[in-house]
């Protein structure tokens, strides 16, 4: 879905790989929807930017919105994003891609969480090309399983 834009966002731990990751993207003909940072800050706070980014995947109607997230270990940054209804982020911080795949045929991920400090730029793109190339399974058990967590309450 080259045509709905990705939403990015970063601290300042995240934010070289978050500005080489947009430029990847958007060679590979990606519209993107930057949320900052749009300056290297040393002491910015990474809620305010993962808040941003967590929004717009909770207000999206169309349920194809993706957003990709970085930051230190990008834990936090996941833990921002999981606050909000529909949202749905795992994080990838090096290792293998089963998670990534997993993430998304079984829980349609919409918000991956890269962890800057643990991967470089071309292991990041590699899964941020396999994450955003996995289709949702859209089967009974995992769409049974994705209405469970969107009633917690």
């Amino acid at each position: 879905m080259k045509n709905l834009p990705i939403i990015l966002a970063s601290d300042h731990a995240g934010f070289k790989l978050k500005e080489e990751i947009k430029l990847f993207l958007q060679g590979k003909g990606y519209k993107i929807d930057d949320m900052g940072a749009h300056a290297f800050a040393a002491d910015d706070d990474y809620p305010y930017f993962m808040t941003q980014a967590a929004l717009r995947i909770a207000q999206d109607s169309s349920g194809y919105a993706r957003a990709i997230i970085f930051g230190k270990s990008g834990q936090g940054e996941a833990m921002v994003a999981n606050r909000f209804p529909g949202v749905r982020c795992a994080v990838y911080y090096g290792g293998s891609h089963d998670i990534l795949k997993l993430s998304r045929e079984h829980n349609d991920a919409n918000i991956l969480s890269i962890g800057a400090g643990f991967v470089s730029q071309k292991e990041a793109e590699e899964a941020i090309v396999q994450w955003l190339d996995t289709p949702f399974s859209n089967e009974e058990r995992h769409e049974r399983r994705i209405g469970e967590m969107n009633n917690i309450e």
